[in-house]
């Protein structure tokens, strides 16, 4: 199996999880946030909903610019169905680009950067798993500990969570 067969599973996998979070998230909390130095509910759920087309930046693109938006996704409601919208949207690009990447690019350098100030620069296959695939995975965590501390039942992520325990 190469690396973009196995990338494509897991990618599917993940996405899935991720939908169900998404789904969970209360419209009416948007502006709660756990501490003054945290992202708001409404400002992570959208964080969460875009990073799917962290994948196909780094498949379709040789850099990025954080200061630059127009890569990133953007004009979306912050709701959920906007988010939820936004969320399907970049999971098809990205499967797309998934589907036309070859492994033999993966080697080439991928760049992010600040304006002038560069953050990174990685092979893609690396940006793949750290930039996109574990930055959204740990949002998502951390969207389910939003979930929690709003007594909203979190989701399952590797099997049941408390609030879908086997036996139930």
């Amino acid at each position: 199996m190469s690396y973009l067969e196995s990338y494509r599973a897991e990618f599917d996998h993940e996405m899935a999880i991720t939908r169900r979070f998404l789904e969970r998230v209360p419209d009416s909390e948007g502006d709660w946030r756990p501490h003054a130095k945290s992202m708001s509910l409404k400002q992570l759920a959208g964080h969460v909903a875009t990073l799917p087309g962290y994948i196909t930046a780094v498949l379709t693109r040789d850099a990025a610019d954080v200061a630059d938006a127009s890569w990133r996704p953007h004009g979306f409601e912050p709701t959920r169905a906007g988010w939820l919208a936004v969320f399907d949207k970049t999971v098809a690009e990205a499967r797309h680009a998934l589907q036309t990447a070859k492994d033999a690019d993966l080697g080439r350098i991928w760049t992010l950067s600040a304006g002038p100030q560069k953050i990174f620069s990685l092979p893609r296959a690396m940006a793949l798993r750290s930039f996109a695939m574990n930055h959204m995975i740990h949002h998502r965590a951390q969207l389910g500990v939003y979930l929690r501390l709003k007594d909203v039942p979190v989701p399952g992520t590797y099997g049941p969570s408390a609030d879908e325990a086997l036996g139930r």
